[in-house]
């Protein structure tokens, strides 16, 4: 698998940020959600997934780029 990065809303260009694959999916890449109660919420968890911490204006953002 390939990634294109999308874009971060970080100054530094650091984490988190959103790649798109050549799979026709897309990569987030945040901090690991580790709180108990908020992965007590999470519904549907696979083995080898995990939840990551992206803030909402990164994906508006991002959206806004590839809409555009």
């Amino acid at each position: 698998m390939r990634l294109r990065f999308l874009g971060s809303t970080s100054e530094a260009g650091a984490c988190p940020s959103l790649y798109e694959t050549d799979r026709g999916t897309i990569v987030v890449q945040g901090l690991q959600v580790s709180d108990a109660a908020a992965l007590a919420d999470l519904r549907h968890v696979l083995d080898g997934e995990v939840a990551v911490e992206v803030p909402r204006e990164l994906l508006t953002e991002i959206a806004r780029r590839v809409l555009d």
